[in-house]
Protein backbone atom coordinates (compact mmCIF):
# COMPACT_ATOMS: atom_id res chain seq x y z
CA UNK A 1 0.00 0.00 0.00
CA UNK A 2 3.02 2.60 0.02
CA UNK A 3 2.34 3.59 -3.62
CA UNK A 4 -1.13 4.68 -2.31
CA UNK A 5 0.31 7.21 0.78
CA UNK A 6 -1.24 10.98 -0.26
CA UNK A 7 -3.39 9.89 -3.08
CA UNK A 8 -6.90 10.50 -3.46
CA UNK A 9 -10.07 7.39 -2.97
CA UNK A 10 -13.48 8.17 -3.18
CA UNK A 11 -15.60 5.80 -1.34
CA UNK A 12 -19.55 5.89 -1.68
CA UNK A 13 -21.45 4.92 1.33
CA UNK A 14 -18.88 5.47 3.43
CA UNK A 15 -21.44 6.22 6.59
CA UNK A 16 -21.80 2.41 7.96
CA UNK A 17 -20.82 -1.05 7.48
CA UNK A 18 -18.21 -2.34 4.54
CA UNK A 19 -17.81 1.28 3.02
CA UNK A 20 -17.22 3.06 6.41
CA UNK A 21 -14.45 -0.15 7.72
CA UNK A 22 -13.17 0.31 3.90
CA UNK A 23 -12.33 4.18 4.90
CA UNK A 24 -11.07 3.63 7.95
CA UNK A 25 -8.22 0.92 6.75
CA UNK A 26 -7.66 3.21 3.56
CA UNK A 27 -7.13 6.66 5.94
CA UNK A 28 -4.69 4.15 8.53
CA UNK A 29 -2.76 3.10 5.07
CA UNK A 30 -2.07 7.04 4.32
CA UNK A 31 -4.78 8.03 1.75
CA UNK A 32 -7.15 10.71 1.82
CA UNK A 33 -10.54 9.47 1.65
CA UNK A 34 -13.91 10.82 0.61
CA UNK A 35 -16.02 9.60 2.08
CA UNK A 36 -19.88 10.29 1.17
CA UNK A 37 -23.15 9.57 2.20
CA UNK A 38 -26.86 11.49 2.46
CA UNK A 39 -25.61 11.76 6.17
CA UNK A 40 -22.09 12.52 7.20
CA UNK A 41 -22.85 12.70 10.77
CA UNK A 42 -21.71 9.16 11.27
CA UNK A 43 -18.49 9.72 8.85
CA UNK A 44 -17.82 13.01 10.68
CA UNK A 45 -17.18 10.85 14.04
CA UNK A 46 -15.37 8.22 12.28
CA UNK A 47 -12.57 11.09 10.89
CA UNK A 48 -12.11 11.74 14.34
CA UNK A 49 -12.11 8.42 15.48
CA UNK A 50 -9.17 8.12 12.72
CA UNK A 51 -7.47 11.38 13.71
CA UNK A 52 -7.18 10.98 17.20
CA UNK A 53 -6.12 7.25 16.42
CA UNK A 54 -3.05 9.33 14.88
CA UNK A 55 -3.51 7.48 11.03
CA UNK A 56 -1.37 9.04 8.59
CA UNK A 57 -3.70 9.64 6.18
CA UNK A 58 -7.51 11.82 6.72
CA UNK A 59 -10.65 11.61 6.21
CA UNK A 60 -13.06 13.71 4.72
CA UNK A 61 -16.46 13.36 5.11
CA UNK A 62 -18.87 14.90 2.11
CA UNK A 63 -22.95 14.61 1.85
CA UNK A 64 -23.58 13.36 -1.59
CA UNK A 65 -27.42 11.51 -3.00
CA UNK A 66 -26.33 8.97 -5.24
CA UNK A 67 -29.54 9.27 -6.59
CA UNK A 68 -28.95 12.75 -7.79
CA UNK A 69 -26.72 13.48 -10.55
CA UNK A 70 -25.87 17.10 -10.04
CA UNK A 71 -25.01 16.38 -7.02
CA UNK A 72 -22.84 13.56 -8.13
CA UNK A 73 -20.82 15.71 -10.64
CA UNK A 74 -20.70 18.28 -7.56
CA UNK A 75 -18.80 16.32 -5.90
CA UNK A 76 -16.36 15.13 -8.10
CA UNK A 77 -15.99 18.95 -8.81
CA UNK A 78 -15.16 19.85 -5.23
CA UNK A 79 -12.82 17.04 -5.24
CA UNK A 80 -11.28 18.13 -8.28
CA UNK A 81 -10.85 21.39 -6.60
CA UNK A 82 -9.83 20.75 -3.31
CA UNK A 83 -7.58 17.78 -3.96
CA UNK A 84 -6.75 17.29 -7.82
CA UNK A 85 -8.70 14.77 -8.37
CA UNK A 86 -9.61 10.40 -7.33
CA UNK A 87 -7.18 8.21 -7.87
CA UNK A 88 -9.06 5.16 -6.76
CA UNK A 89 -12.85 4.74 -6.69
CA UNK A 90 -14.66 2.74 -4.69
CA UNK A 91 -18.28 2.26 -5.41
CA UNK A 92 -19.45 0.72 -2.37
CA UNK A 93 -23.06 2.26 -2.18
CA UNK A 94 -25.66 -0.15 -2.67
CA UNK A 95 -29.33 -1.27 -0.94
CA UNK A 96 -31.99 -3.82 -1.55
CA UNK A 97 -35.63 -3.80 -1.23
CA UNK A 98 -37.61 -6.53 -0.61
CA UNK A 99 -39.46 -6.15 -3.76
CA UNK A 100 -40.57 -9.55 -5.49
CA UNK A 101 -40.81 -9.73 -9.32
CA UNK A 102 -44.48 -10.48 -9.27
CA UNK A 103 -45.65 -7.92 -6.56
CA UNK A 104 -42.72 -4.99 -6.22
CA UNK A 105 -43.34 -1.45 -6.25
CA UNK A 106 -41.80 0.20 -9.32
CA UNK A 107 -40.06 2.84 -6.63
CA UNK A 108 -38.25 0.09 -4.89
CA UNK A 109 -36.92 -1.44 -8.21
CA UNK A 110 -36.29 1.88 -10.01
CA UNK A 111 -34.38 2.67 -6.13
CA UNK A 112 -31.80 -0.63 -6.67
CA UNK A 113 -31.29 0.52 -10.26
CA UNK A 114 -30.27 3.95 -9.20
CA UNK A 115 -27.99 3.61 -6.69
CA UNK A 116 -26.53 -0.33 -7.35
CA UNK A 117 -26.50 0.56 -11.20
CA UNK A 118 -26.79 3.96 -12.61
CA UNK A 119 -25.04 5.58 -9.53
CA UNK A 120 -22.18 3.13 -9.97
CA UNK A 121 -21.82 3.99 -13.10
CA UNK A 122 -21.46 7.38 -13.50
CA UNK A 123 -19.04 7.37 -10.70
CA UNK A 124 -17.30 5.04 -12.65
CA UNK A 125 -17.12 7.61 -15.67
CA UNK A 126 -16.20 10.54 -13.32
CA UNK A 127 -13.61 8.84 -11.71
CA UNK A 128 -12.21 7.88 -14.88
CA UNK A 129 -12.28 11.08 -16.59
CA UNK A 130 -10.72 12.40 -13.56
CA UNK A 131 -8.02 9.96 -14.28
CA UNK A 132 -7.58 10.35 -17.27
CA UNK A 133 -7.19 14.40 -18.02
CA UNK A 134 -4.68 14.21 -15.02
CA UNK A 135 -2.86 11.43 -16.65
CA UNK A 136 -2.81 9.14 -13.93
CA UNK A 137 -2.39 5.54 -15.34
CA UNK A 138 -2.12 3.62 -12.11
CA UNK A 139 -5.78 4.23 -10.87
CA UNK A 140 -8.41 1.41 -9.52
CA UNK A 141 -11.84 1.38 -9.75
CA UNK A 142 -13.26 -1.07 -7.47
CA UNK A 143 -16.96 -2.45 -7.52
CA UNK A 144 -18.68 -3.94 -4.20
CA UNK A 145 -21.04 -6.19 -6.23
CA UNK A 146 -21.92 -9.75 -4.63
CA UNK A 147 -22.30 -13.51 -4.56
CA UNK A 148 -25.88 -12.48 -5.84
CA UNK A 149 -24.22 -11.29 -8.87
CA UNK A 150 -22.65 -14.37 -9.93
CA UNK A 151 -26.01 -16.80 -9.06
CA UNK A 152 -29.66 -16.59 -8.23
CA UNK A 153 -30.70 -17.86 -5.11
CA UNK A 154 -34.37 -19.05 -4.66
CA UNK A 155 -34.95 -15.93 -2.53
CA UNK A 156 -38.35 -13.40 -4.16
CA UNK A 157 -36.95 -10.74 -1.41
CA UNK A 158 -33.94 -10.24 -3.35
CA UNK A 159 -34.24 -11.40 -7.41
CA UNK A 160 -34.81 -7.36 -8.43
CA UNK A 161 -31.60 -6.55 -5.95
CA UNK A 162 -29.55 -9.67 -7.81
CA UNK A 163 -30.41 -8.27 -11.44
CA UNK A 164 -28.46 -5.16 -10.42
CA UNK A 165 -25.72 -7.36 -8.63
CA UNK A 166 -25.43 -9.51 -12.45
CA UNK A 167 -25.20 -6.10 -14.21
CA UNK A 168 -22.37 -5.02 -11.77
CA UNK A 169 -20.65 -8.06 -12.79
CA UNK A 170 -21.06 -7.22 -16.62
CA UNK A 171 -20.27 -3.40 -15.74
CA UNK A 172 -17.23 -4.45 -13.74
CA UNK A 173 -16.07 -6.94 -17.20
CA UNK A 174 -16.95 -4.10 -19.69
CA UNK A 175 -15.25 -1.60 -18.11
CA UNK A 176 -11.80 -3.75 -18.01
CA UNK A 177 -12.52 -4.26 -21.77
CA UNK A 178 -12.81 -1.10 -22.54
CA UNK A 179 -10.13 0.33 -20.33
CA UNK A 180 -7.49 -1.83 -22.25
CA UNK A 181 -9.50 -0.36 -25.75
CA UNK A 182 -8.42 3.22 -24.40
CA UNK A 183 -4.66 1.21 -23.67
CA UNK A 184 -4.24 2.71 -20.02
CA UNK A 185 -3.13 0.63 -16.76
CA UNK A 186 -5.90 1.66 -14.63
CA UNK A 187 -7.64 -1.30 -13.43
CA UNK A 188 -11.11 -3.01 -12.60
CA UNK A 189 -11.85 -5.29 -10.09
CA UNK A 190 -15.19 -6.30 -8.43
CA UNK A 191 -15.40 -7.48 -4.62
CA UNK A 192 -18.31 -10.21 -4.02
CA UNK A 193 -18.84 -11.47 -1.00
CA UNK A 194 -21.46 -13.70 0.05
CA UNK A 195 -23.53 -12.80 3.56
CA UNK A 196 -21.89 -9.89 5.41
CA UNK A 197 -23.01 -8.94 9.25
CA UNK A 198 -23.94 -5.22 8.69
CA UNK A 199 -26.87 -2.81 8.32
CA UNK A 200 -27.90 -4.79 4.90
CA UNK A 201 -30.11 -6.76 6.76
CA UNK A 202 -31.99 -4.56 8.99
CA UNK A 203 -32.68 -2.30 6.27
CA UNK A 204 -34.08 -4.88 3.95
CA UNK A 205 -36.43 -5.73 6.45
CA UNK A 206 -36.78 -2.33 8.24
CA UNK A 207 -40.78 -3.60 8.88
CA UNK A 208 -39.78 -7.01 10.34
CA UNK A 209 -37.39 -6.51 12.63
CA UNK A 210 -37.54 -10.02 14.02
CA UNK A 211 -36.53 -11.45 10.43
CA UNK A 212 -34.35 -8.99 10.13
CA UNK A 213 -32.20 -10.34 13.21
CA UNK A 214 -33.04 -13.86 12.32
CA UNK A 215 -31.00 -13.72 8.84
CA UNK A 216 -27.87 -13.58 11.06
CA UNK A 217 -28.04 -16.68 13.36
CA UNK A 218 -27.82 -19.08 10.78
CA UNK A 219 -24.04 -19.25 10.58
CA UNK A 220 -21.09 -17.00 11.41
CA UNK A 221 -21.14 -14.72 8.39
CA UNK A 222 -18.49 -12.33 7.11
CA UNK A 223 -17.76 -8.72 9.05
CA UNK A 224 -17.26 -5.80 6.93
CA UNK A 225 -13.46 -5.80 7.86
CA UNK A 226 -12.72 -9.16 5.89
CA UNK A 227 -14.71 -7.25 2.99
CA UNK A 228 -12.31 -4.18 3.33
CA UNK A 229 -9.34 -6.84 3.97
CA UNK A 230 -9.90 -7.61 0.28
CA UNK A 231 -10.41 -4.91 -0.87
CA UNK A 232 -6.47 -3.54 0.38
CA UNK A 233 -5.06 -6.61 -0.83
CA UNK A 234 -6.30 -5.81 -4.32
CA UNK A 235 -5.00 -2.28 -4.09
CA UNK A 236 -1.50 -4.18 -2.64
CA UNK A 237 -1.24 -6.33 -6.26
CA UNK A 238 1.77 -5.28 -7.81
CA UNK A 239 1.02 -2.68 -10.78
CA UNK A 240 0.88 -5.68 -13.55
CA UNK A 241 -1.41 -8.23 -12.01
CA UNK A 242 -5.22 -6.88 -12.15
CA UNK A 243 -7.86 -9.05 -9.83
CA UNK A 244 -10.91 -9.13 -11.98
CA UNK A 245 -13.02 -10.64 -9.04
CA UNK A 246 -13.08 -12.10 -5.67
CA UNK A 247 -15.77 -14.54 -4.46
CA UNK A 248 -15.94 -14.74 -1.00
CA UNK A 249 -18.25 -16.40 1.75
CA UNK A 250 -18.45 -17.52 5.42
CA UNK A 251 -16.96 -21.25 5.11
CA UNK A 252 -20.31 -22.16 6.57
CA UNK A 253 -22.26 -20.43 3.70
CA UNK A 254 -24.18 -23.15 1.35
CA UNK A 255 -24.66 -21.27 -1.45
Amino acid sequence: MERWKGRVALVTGASVGIGAVTAKELVRFGMKVVGCARNVDKIQDLAAECKSAGYSGMLIPFKCDLTNLEEIQSMFAAIKEEHKGVDVCINNAGLAHAEPLLSGKTSGWKNMLDVNVLALSICTREAYQSMKERSIDDGHIINLNSMCGHRILPNADIHFYTATKYAVTALTEGLRQELREAKTHIKATCISPGLVETEFAPRLYSQNAEKAASVYTHYKALEAIDVANAIVYVLSAPPHVQIGDIQMRSVEQIA
